[in-house]
């Protein structure tokens, strides 16, 4: 995955703040939802509003765990095999992390443009629905997800840490984790999921055949490679080749970013009491919507 060292100084520089911030005061709410100080700010985020996106900017949205690092680096891949071009990040991808001078400097950057969010889709500046930007929506089961924002707190040395997963499991119910609620971010998302410049992809169907998911990302996009391209970028993009290179594509962090990327992780620390809880947030939130279907939860979050 191509990257550049402001990527990771833009990392280094968040889990500097991490050391010095305790878990109580990690989160600020801005909008009703919270965020994490030493990412975002009240300002970066007036500032946001003023973002002007372009028609042929690369949305890709997803809650926090749920994969976004992995499609960033296979988009990096398809303009790679494009253009021939290895894809530079001069900003922290996630547009509402950063500076508010931020997107001064993205007005002067070339097309195409990488845009990754956790915003719900409601927060996200009006320019990318004004100017039909195409947005991936990248989805993971709740289970599996709760999971690795647990272990991505509690294992990257300098990130305030949970006393247990019980601790961690109620405030991610509650949505007092970064970026708020799920279920939040599914029901936002939900509403919108067939809208003409949305697709989603969901984390699984990647593990399950991803050369397939690859080729789906390519034709939403418009990147046309071949057979023997998708082969390559599908080689490049398994979770073991990322891993492999995490220490030189993200810094410190970048071993914990790819920690261990299976499907069912969760069986190892959901309590009976827990899944319930869980199995009953979902039918509430999401029983019978069109997202609730895709996520295949009876299949990948039934204990």
């Amino acid at each position: 995955m191509a990257t550049n060292s402001k990527f990771i100084d833009y990392i280094d520089e968040a889990l500097e703040k991490s050391k010095e911030t305790a878990l109580s005061h990690l989160l600020f709410t801005y909008q009703g939802i919270p965020y994490p100080v030493t990412m975002c700010t009240s300002k970066t985020f007036q500032a946001l509003d003023t973002f002007e996106a372009r028609s042929d900017d690369i949305v890709l949205a997803s809650y926090p765990k749920c994969g976004s690092n992995w499609i960033l680096h296979i988009i990096s891949e398809l303009i790679f095999a494009d253009s021939k071009k290895k894809f530079e990040y001069p900003e922290f991808p996630v547009l509402e992390c950063g500076d508010p001078e931020k997107y001064k400097r993205m007005s002067q950057f070339p097309s195409p443009r990488i845009l990754t969010t956790h915003l719900h889709y409601d927060k996200l500046p009006g320019s990318i629905f004004k100017n039909k930007a195409k947005i991936l929506v990248i989805f993971r089961n709740p289970k599996d997800t709760a999971v690795s924002f647990f272990h991505f707190h509690n294992d990257v040395p300098d990130i305030p840490s949970y006393g247990s997963w019980d601790e961690f499991f109620r405030q991610f119910m509650k949505g007092q984790v970064s970026w708020g609620s799920y279920f939040d971010f599914a029901i936002n998302w939900n509403k919108h999921l067939n809208d003409e410049n949305v697709k989603l992809i969901l984390y699984e169907d990647l593990k399950e055949d991803l050369a397939a998911g690859i080729k789906q990302i390519a034709e939403f996009f418009g990147f046309f490679p071949s057979g023997e391209q998708i082969q390559t970028i599908s080689a490049q993009s398994t979770f073991q080749a990322m891993r492999a290179q995490s220490q030189e594509t993200h810094g410190a962090v970048g071993p914990f970013l790819f920690r261990k990327g299976e499907v069912g992780d969760w069986r190892k620390l959901f309590s009976e009491t827990q899944n319930q809880e869980m199995d009953e947030k979902f039918k509430e939130c999401l029983a019978g919507t069109a997202l609730g279907t895709k996520l295949k939860y009876d299949l990948y979050c039934q204990a």
